[in-house]
């Protein structure tokens, strides 16, 4: 088992027993301060803190990778939001293998994607956003390693209490319950070479692959959907170097024909990029 997978199971543990003190302080009035319930959770953030830095600076020459070339996971108009080409790590941290990471969005055309509102309404369903039920396509000719959409869909965290309801509320938790419900309905493929693709967010029956499943270039595998960690159905992809986000490290990816879209940056995606190789 990697040190990075022990310290995300340590951290789980911590949080439980956490969680665990404050209700047996509550029910069997012990006499000690509070604080001290707290030193589990305290721990459990130092260990976490650790694990996320382990061997995953994009800067250490020790897993320094040079991109790999991919083809695109969608077709159509899209829009990145948390990019590796604005800043590494793109999502803030590198745990579950998502140092070089990119959230997209659906851009068919403009105004046709629900805006963030600050109140209301708070919440809307995934069927209000085009990215809901866009085919997701394999980037390589690839084995599917990791295969999941049980999941729901759920509403739109795009409102401003919606988003403090998911970051302090839901993806807590989320996290404490371990890496399958932050990914949500996803999709793993092993591209060969050390190499494998990670989907996330995903529509709940939507897959039309399973484990040990060979798949080529360009084949829809799933739809995208907003199930896991997600604030509005987008698609999370990323390329890492081992099957399971809480061991992986991340590996640095290009969109063949497109690079990296930057931040808000738009781009086109045309059907039937030609496969690798």
């Amino acid at each position: 088992m990697s040190v990075r997978k022990s310290g995300m199971i340590a951290c789980r543990v911590l949080q439980l027993l956490f969680i665990g003190l404050v209700i047996a302080h509550v029910c069997l009035d012990w006499s000690h301060s509070v604080l001290w319930d707290l030193l589990p959770l305290v721990l459990a953030y130092a260990v976490v803190t650790v694990a996320n830095r382990w061997g995953g600076a994009p800067d250490s020459p020790r897993v320094a990778r040079e991109p790999v070339e991919v083809a695109p996971p969608v077709t159509g108009r899209w829009s990145a939001l948390n990019s590796p080409a604005d800043r590494t790590p793109s999502h803030g941290i590198h745990a579950h293998g998502q140092t070089y990471a990119i959230d997209i969005l659906a851009e068919p055309a403009p105004g046709q994607r629900p805006a963030f509102r600050w109140l209301w309404p708070l919440a809307r369903r995934p069927q209000d956003y085009p990215a809901f039920g866009a085919p997701i396509l394999a980037v390589a000719d690839a084995t599917v390693v990791r295969a999941s959409d049980g999941q729901r869909d759920h509403l739109s965290r795009t409102s401003l209490p919606g988003l403090v309801y998911l970051m302090l509320v839901e993806g807590s938790v989320r996290e404490l319950c371990g890496t399958g419900r932050i990914l949500g309905n996803h999709v793993v493929l092993d591209l060969g070479d050390g190499t494998y693709a990670a989907y996330a967010h995903l529509r709940r029956g939507s897959l039309t692959v399973r484990e040990g499943d060979r798949v080529r270039a360009g084949q829809p595998i799933a739809r995208c959907g907003n199930s896991g960690n997600s604030s509005e159905p987008h698609l999370h992809f990323q390329l890492m170097d081992a099957p399971d986000p809480d061991a992986a490290r991340g590996v640095p990816f290009v969109w063949r024909g497109i690079g990296v879209p930057r931040n808000g940056e738009t781009f086109e995606a045309p059907a039937g990029t030609p496969a690798l190789g």
